[in-house]
């Protein structure tokens, strides 16, 4: 994969996050589970803000920036305030692994970006009630 690629996917990926936070947003109280709409209502401007830095850095690649798709498939169930944890803390789970393959695809500002992005994700994940992970996006033998 080259960088190019590896920023292209990145960036669906970002389309993709903020389609399900929205989601997430629009299921969760503000009143009932303040703390959980903070950490989404956060999580979904990190990633506008992480899409609009991707979509600077593939035109300035001379590259057209990949398009959102019309929809993403949705977690189900998301009944519940356990069930919106659950996914956004799979989708940061997710969007960690994305910017793990960037770290491995990029350098320099690039990749201490990315590096910046993975952490962050990790954070999120937090946020939301995941457990801590020893290297966040990075599948070792026996981790979720």
């Amino acid at each position: 994969m080259t960088a190019l690629e590896a920023l292209q996917a990145t960036l669906a990926g970002e389309h993709a996050a903020l389609y399900v936070y929205g989601s997430l947003g629009a299921r969760t109280s503000a009143s009932a589970a303040p703390t959980l709409y903070a950490a989404l209502r956060a999580g979904y401007d990190v990633h506008r803000a992480q899409r609009d830095r991707l979509n600077r850095v593939v035109r300035d690649l001379g590259a057209d920036p990949v398009a959102a798709a019309a929809a993403y498939d949705l977690p189900d169930p998301l009944a519940s305030e356990f069930d919106v944890r659950r996914a956004a803390q799979d989708l940061e789970q997710r969007c960690a692994v994305g910017y793990a393959e960037l770290v491995a695809q990029t350098v320099g500002i690039d990749r201490r970006w990315a590096i910046g992005a993975l952490t962050g994700a990790a954070v999120r994940r937090l946020a939301v009630g995941g457990d801590p992970e020893p290297f966040p996006g990075v599948m070792v033998s026996g981790a979720p």
